[in-house]
């Protein structure tokens, strides 16, 4: 039988001329997630991202 979870990352705006600045912060810490998940044996299956007032949500689904 097999096992889903959900992982979540979220960030926040600041005042910034950069507008990629989310991306370029969550890049290694999605990273980092990725990697520890695929120790455990988890495989990444979908994504998906939303934005709420100042922050984005990343959600990362994972089965195994």
């Amino acid at each position: 039988m097999k096992e889903y979870k959900v992982e979540s990352l979220i960030y926040y705006t600041k005042i910034t001329f950069d507008k990629e600045h989310i991306i370029k912060d969550s890049t290694k810490d999605i990273q980092d997630k990725l990697n520890e998940m695929a120790k455990d044996r988890w495989r990444l299956i979908s994504t998906d991202a939303t934005d709420f007032g100042f922050a984005v949500y990343f959600y990362l689904y994972f089965e195994r």
